[in-house]
């Protein structure tokens, strides 16, 4: 007798041979209107509810490719947001999280009584319709949903996926495919991702992070603890076996439960093979059998983890869990994931997402691994003042594998005027400072950019990190443009 996942497995793997999507969907004539469509995520959704027979039409005050695509196909867009492709025949609105309720657009839509939703509701809507897939924890969430649609790409599953960044070999950060599989991150910020239905969901680890909205980190567990729960007793969920954390979440769950790990005694686990120039090589096992080899060309031990994940998430959805390990060998990462931008005087210019002290520590771990620097110099630009001041400890701590490290002012992103005052880049630096490490608070740009201009020699390493624009530091050194001519170091 076949169990209900085996049951689904079969049903995908059926879906995705014969190349096409569940046949009904409660949007298929509908008319929907994205507000800021042109997002990695709002596109994505756009063009698989397209895909599913719904009438489209959005603004964007910022076009781009997604936006030509979709204007391709018949999509009406608007660059104003202010309403006018609206009407009272638009069944149902979406917007952003960063769209506000002040936005024109939005009171233009209430002026009409329109249906109006966020896009986290309107990602759990259309993961209801397909054999869903969400990737939440506080780090990895990004590369191992990349992970897990590039190996199902090369499967031949034909997967849709939304992944909350741009990957070039994937076309993108989303992408409405044929089969059934739907792959999405999951995100635990304002716990959007209780409005997700996924019929596996992976949880990579669980720490300390958007404590504007928790109140501690129990309550964080709680809230991944809720979003396994989303999960359907003939569903699975794929759980970090070395986080205790995670394993609090998920204990006693009536939803099958299977750990992963690097090293360990789980269901799935890795043992290390090898190392290349930072690329690990490992050996999967399942229930202690052989089951794939894995042989990345992205560089961290994380990397080997969040593969192991995606190996398992692809054994999952009905994939051979060895084919899955071989197609994730030319895997070559998300953007802004230690992406190497250029050379500078010799030096090599990198870029990195990370914002957490825990990404920090580990990318910088990682880009020694890979590269052997003769010094290594970050430049990291601290992301809310709320996140810097509960964490500002942590933070300190995790530079240590740099030889440098260069502050600008804090990236203000939702934080209130009294939170910006409460800490500063200075608070920072100084906590560094008395680890024993060496820091700069260099408020400006044009600044840390002569800077880095005076000090770079072949050799050595600078990469850039945070969630703001910090990027385009890299970006203009490599171009070798710099702006201003004073130098402020406080």
């Amino acid at each position: 007798m076949r169990l209900p996942m085996e049951q689904a497995v079969t049903e995908l793997r059926m879906d995705s041979r014969a190349g096409h999507t569940s046949s009904t969907s409660r949007f298929t004539g509908r008319r929907i209107h994205f507000i800021g469509i042109g997002g990695s995520g709002m596109s994505g959704l756009a063009r698989m509810l397209l895909d599913s027979g719904a009438v489209i039409s959005g603004s964007e005050p910022r076009p781009n490719a997604q936006t030509m695509e979709l204007a391709g196909r018949g999509v009406k867009i608007s660059r104003d947001q202010i309403g006018e492709l609206l009407g009272r025949d638009i069944d149902l609105v979406v917007r952003t999280a960063a769209v506000k309720d002040n936005n024109p657009e939005y009171q233009a839509a209430r002026r009409y009584g329109l249906k109006a939703i966020k896009y986290a509701e309107l990602l759990g809507q259309v993961m209801q319709e397909r054999f869903g897939v969400a990737v939440a924890g506080t780090h990895g969430k990004s590369t191992t949903t990349a992970m897990i649609a590039h190996a199902l790409l090369r499967c031949g599953a034909e997967p849709s996926f939304v992944v909350g960044g741009t990957v070039p070999q994937l076309g993108g950060g989303s992408r409405s495919g044929r089969g059934k599989a739907f792959v999405a991150e999951a995100c635990e910020f304002d716990r959007s991702f209780h409005n997700l239905r996924p019929r596996v969901a992976l949880i990579t680890n669980i720490e300390e992070d958007h404590l504007d909205c928790y109140k501690d980190i129990q309550e964080i567990v709680e809230s991944f603890r809720t979003f396994a729960r989303l999960v359907p007793v003939d569903g699975l969920i794929l759980a970090n076996g070395a986080d205790r954390r995670v394993l609090q979440a998920v204990n006693a769950l009536v939803t099958p439960v299977q750990t992963v790990s690097v090293g360990g005694e789980t269901d799935w686990s890795v043992r290390v093979a090898g190392i290349d120039q930072g690329c690990y090589r490992g050996d999967v096992r399942f229930h202690g059998k052989p089951a794939g080899v894995l042989r990345l060309s992205v560089a961290g031990e994380h990397n080997l983890f969040d593969a192991t994940m995606a190996v398992a998430a692809c054994a999952a959805c009905g994939i051979d869990a060895a084919l899955a390990a071989d197609a994730l060998g030319d895997f070559t990462g998300v953007d802004r994931r230690m992406t190497e931008v250029g050379r500078f005087n010799g030096a090599i210019v990198a870029d990195d997402y990370g914002h957490h002290p825990t990404e920090i520590r580990t990318t910088l771990t990682a880009l020694r691994q890979k590269y052997s620097p003769k010094r290594l110099l970050c430049v990291f630009q601290p992301h809310q003042h709320s996140r810097t001041r509960f964490l500002l400890d942590d933070f300190a701590r995790s530079f240590a594998a740099a030889d440098e490290t260069i502050v600008p002012d804090i990236y203000f992103v939702r934080d209130s005027e009294a939170e910006r005052q409460r800490v500063s880049a200075t608070d920072l630096v100084a906590r560094i400072n008395a680890n024993g490490q060496r820091a700069l608070h260099v408020p400006k740009f044009e600044d840390i950019l002569m800077h880095l201009r005076q000090q770079l020699e072949p050799g050595d390493l600078v990469v850039t990190m945070g969630a703001g624009n910090v990027w385009e530091i890299g970006r203009d050194l490599v171009n070798d443009r710099v702006q201003g001519s004073g130098f402020g170091v406080q």
